[in-house]
Order: structure tokens, then C-alpha cells, then sequence
């Protein structure tokens, strides 16, 4: 045993050149799985709004429907609808993952109030045939899109811009919505 109270001052040096420990393995895991969860979630939450294809799905009675020489073929609206849902299901997952709910209230409320926006329109256009209360429906889902947009931007600026083409996808459907009232 060594009589002399001093620090070893080799021993003092030597510790202090080493690094500082990585952190442990489960939390780095568990905040990847809490992310990977997250985006899971969203996704699921955002292609829910699908459903309303199972009560309102186009028939007999849109194909009788005079349409405008513009109207996209049908098979068009299962892959831009499919890449517009992925895109927003991320931009709310990025945002989300910019402190939660607690911290992303007002961004993730404006989310959630046009993804209601958005599940409603198929049920009220295809559903009950009522074009005019559709035409209505996504006008506001617009202004709420255009609101979230605006949100999701100042929250995190990729979020804002994977809002911009379903926001431009919106603006067409509303002149689609609205000629095709117009014509009928």
C-alpha cells in the first residue's frame, strides 16, 4: 500500500484521455424502435382514411356522370393516391418526431382535422352521390391542407415541402369536384 495520499497523476492524465463512454445499446434500440413504431403508426393512421372507398367506391352511377375531356382514367387515382398518403403519413411522422403531440399540438391538430377532411369526401362524393356537398367538403379540406402545409413547414421544413404536391393533387381535384357538379 502506497503511504502517500496524493492522486497518482498518471492515473489522473490517463482517464482523462478517454473518450466518453457511447451510450447503451437499448436506449439508441429503443429510440430507433419508438421512430420506426412512430412511422409504422402513421402510416396506418393516414391510409385509414382509405375505408371510405368501402362505403363510396366509383360504379354504375359515376360512370354515367358527364365528366370533363380532362378527367384523368381511372387507373390513375390508385398510385397518386397510394405516393400523396405515403408522403403526408411521413411529413406528420417527421413532425411528430419533433417532440410529440405535447410539443406539436397545433400542427398535428391542423394534420388530423384535414386527414377527417379527406376520409370524408369519398363517402359524401361516391357514397351519397352528393357532388355539391363533396365540392364543399374539399374546398375546406383544401384550406385545411393549405393551413397544415403552412405548419408543417415552420415545424420542419421537408414535412412542409412532401405537403406540396397534395396540395397541388387538392387544387385539381376541386376543379374536378366542381366541373363535374357543374355538368350534372
Amino acid at each position: 500500500m502506497n503511504p502517500d495520499p496524493s492522486p497518482d497523476p498518471t492515473a489522473a492524465a490517463s482517464q482523462a484521455a478517454r473518450p466518453a463512454p457511447a451510450p447503451a445499446p437499448a436506449t439508441v434500440s429503443s429510440g430507433r424502435w419508438r421512430a420506426a413504431l412512430g412511422l409504422g403508426g402513421w402510416l396506418l393512421f393516414t391510409f385509414a382514411a382509405t375505408i371510405g372507398g368501402l362505403v363510396g367506391a366509383p360504379g354504375e352511377w359515376y360512370a354515367a356522370l358527364d365528366k370533363p375531356a380532362w378527367t384523368p382514367p381511372g387507373w390513375v387515382f390508385g398510385p397518386a393516391w397510394t405516393l400523396l398518403y405515403t408522403m403526408m403519413a411521413v411529413a406528420a411522422w417527421l413532425v411528430w418526431l419533433r417532440g410529440g403531440f405535447g410539443a406539436r399540438r397545433v400542427e398535428l391538430t391542423a394534420y388530423l382535422v384535414q386527414w377527417f377532411l379527406n376520409a370524408l369526401w369519398t363517402p359524401l362524393f361516391f357514397g351519397l352521390q352528393l357532388p355539391g356537398w363533396a365540392l364543399v367538403d374539399i374546398v375546406l379540406l383544401w384550406l385545411a391542407a393549405a393551413l397544415t402545409m403552412i405548419l408543417f413547414f415552420r415545424a420542419r421544413r421537408l414535412a412542409g415541402w412532401l405537403l406540396v404536391p397534395y396540395l397541388l393533387w387538392l387544387g385539381f381535384a376541386t376543379a374536378l369536384n366542381a366541373a363535374i357538379w357543374q355538368m350534372n
